[in-house]
């Protein structure tokens, strides 16, 4: 081969396809990124309530899967998980846990605690990977192990700080690792949207109970305070249904610990939020548990990064 003919060859050759495991990494990153700042975009909903944010979240996120369901032609996909009533009645159990999860989380972000719910998502990746270890049998490596005990560490510093049972860190913490053990098992039976279609659409009747239950105690703000306020309650549909599609794929593609390590990155930004944008309280404990999370965050990137390496250098070995 003459030394002209190289560059050709460099040239023509196909990039390697990104793996699933890299695909399921980024959209676990973007998901929990979304989530991370999603503080910012419910302080745009005042003065509406938490109940009826949390409606209109699940009937425009049922709309928009329709509509993207519609668009993409999967109406077929939709009708076979129809037929497998194990499926529909699992999805059931995630709406449920879902629900709850949304509206804890809302009341938290509309009544100033949002530090309390960021505490939440630092316990969760706790309890997502000892379901994990404990449920799917999958294995933590050891630094791993040590970065789950600094965050337990940090937690419990956390939670003194408090002074009180930090009740909305843990119903978001469990809700939330529950539904993500739900969505690992089902991962091969159904698809992001259908799987997010099947939740708000038995979440659709609560939601409209709900709505209704506010129109009579306090009336509902949808289409009375502006035209960017009603935007913003229609916009909540996607806002919604975005991350939990990217959540939903990236569970199909990576272990459960894996998830629940790169889930760290949602309560490092609600804390920013808190602290710099609605301005809660920071006394020193918290302070100190803020910075344990941070040392384990340190860690497990490191750990990530080095593990990440291994399976690309064992692939350019085979090629």
């Amino acid at each position: 081969m003459t030394d002209a003919a190289t560059p050709v060859t460099a040239a023509v050759t196909p990039k390697p396809p990104r793996s699933e495991h890299s695909r399921g990494l980024l959209l676990a990153v973007l998901s929990y990124a979304l989530w991370g700042v999603l503080p910012l975009y419910f302080l745009l909903l005042a003065p509406s309530g938490a109940f009826e944010v949390v409606a209109w979240r699940v009937l425009f996120s049922l709309v928009f899967c329709v509509l993207l369901i519609t668009v993409t032609r999967t109406w077929r996909k939709l009708a076979g998980a129809f037929a497998k009533p194990k499926v529909v009645w699992t999805m059931g159990l995630a709406g449920l846990l879902i629900f709850v999860n949304w509206q804890t989380y809302v009341y938290a972000a509309l009544n100033g605690q949002v530090v309390e719910a960021a505490l939440g998502y630092f316990i969760n990746p706790i309890v997502t990977v000892f379901l994990g270890v404990l449920l799917l049998h999958e294995r933590l490596r050891r630094v791993q192990w040590v970065a789950v005990g600094i965050s337990l560490v940090a937690v419990i510093v956390l939670t003194i700080g408090y002074g009180t049972l930090p009740w909305i860190s843990l119903v978001l913490a469990f809700s939330f690792g529950f539904y993500g053990l739900i969505k690992k098992r089902v991962g091969g039976d159904v698809d992001a949207v259908t799987g997010l279609t099947l939740e708000t659409a038995w979440l659709a009747p609560v939601a409209l109970i709900q709505l209704v239950v506010v129109a009579g105690m306090s009336g509902l703000t949808f289409g009375t305070v502006s035209p960017w306020h009603t935007v913003a309650l229609l916009g909540a549909g996607v806002i919604t249904a975005v991350p939990l599609l990217f959540f939903a794929a990236a569970a199909r593609r990576l272990p459960l610990t894996v998830i629940g390590l790169v889930q760290f990155i949602a309560p490092v930004l609600q804390f920013l939020v808190g602290v710099v944008v609605l301005k809660e309280p920071m006394p020193p404990e918290r302070w100190a548990g803020f910075a344990l999370v941070w040392v384990a965050l340190i860690i497990l990137t490191v750990d990530m990064v080095r593990s990440g390496r291994a399976p690309r250098r064992a692939t350019l070995e085979r090629t």
